[in-house]
């Protein structure tokens, strides 16, 4: 069955500009114009399959894209591309802060918007099982190098200063507590807590966190260091395990 793209754009030449290029590359669009419907979609109201990805555009009639993201947040983790007519870097910041995985500028091609989907959808499927690695290094041995990101099986549960990773289960626990995460909050942290003690550059963790989309930007970075620090102090106000070194990066304390 074609995997389904949910298109929510009140410009029906965009929108259908958009349908065509999915409908060649063999995904099945779904087209709503207001952002009450694009949400009831997103539920599975309607009889429709509930959409895979949503490519939503900022200024509907009816309510924000940022407004209508911000609520599918709320009950699902669907990818979200916004479009827009505006490319100021502030707006761009925070659509990506509320949960956003790319950002597209119009005018655009519908082609690469697709390319950008297909590079999304493959980021979110579940990696494919690897045999066990015979040559890892045993616990203790030394990194690759000062900062080294290593391709090495990391393990299923991990502590480091005061922070639980559960990858199998895809939760980070801090003092105890599991912590309320978006995907990109929860990813830049795993990176973190998988590397204690090394600076990584914000060029590292963009690899790690934001792979495939082109136009991320350094900011982002800060952005959702900031809204990981809030969660934190949320739990144990006093402590900041999450180290800024100016000009270079950023490093979980590895105490």
């Amino acid at each position: 069955m074609a995997r389904s793209i949910l298109i929510v754009e009140d410009e029906q030449a965009i929108a259908d500009g958009i349908a065509y290029a999915l409908r060649t590359d063999g995904f099945a669009p779904l087209h709503v114009t207001l952002g009450e419907l694009a949400l009831a979609a997103m539920r599975g109201d309607g009889g429709h399959p509930v959409p895979e990805l949503v490519v939503l555009d900022i200024g509907l009639p009816d309510m924000s894209g940022l407004e209508v993201c911000r609520r599918l947040r709320q009950f699902s983790d669907a990818p979200v591309i916004f479009l827009t007519a505006r490319s100021d870097e502030i707006d761009r910041v925070v659509g990506l802060e509320i949960g956003a995985d790319d950002y597209v500028t119009k005018p655009f091609s519908p082609r690469e918007l697709v390319a950008r989907i297909r590079v999304i959808l493959r980021r979110m499927a579940p990696p494919a099982p690897r045999a066990p690695d015979h040559t890892a290094p045993q616990p203790g041995a030394a990194p690759d190098g000062p900062g080294a990101l290593t391709a090495q099986s990391a393990p299923a549960t991990r502590q480091v200063s005061g922070l639980e990773l559960r990858a199998l289960e895809a939760r980070i626990l801090y003092c105890g507590q599991a912590l309320d995460l978006t995907r990109y909050e929860y990813l830049l942290l795993k990176t973190l807590i998988e590397h204690p003690g090394h600076v990584l550059s914000r060029a590292q963790l963009m690899d790690r966190v934001w792979t495939g989309a082109s136009d991320t930007l350094d900011r982002t970075v800060d952005a959702h260091v900031k809204s990981l620090r809030a969660k934190l102090r949320a739990v144990a106000p006093d402590a900041d395990p999450i180290q800024t070194h100016r000009g270079l990066g950023y490093s979980l304390a590895s105490a």
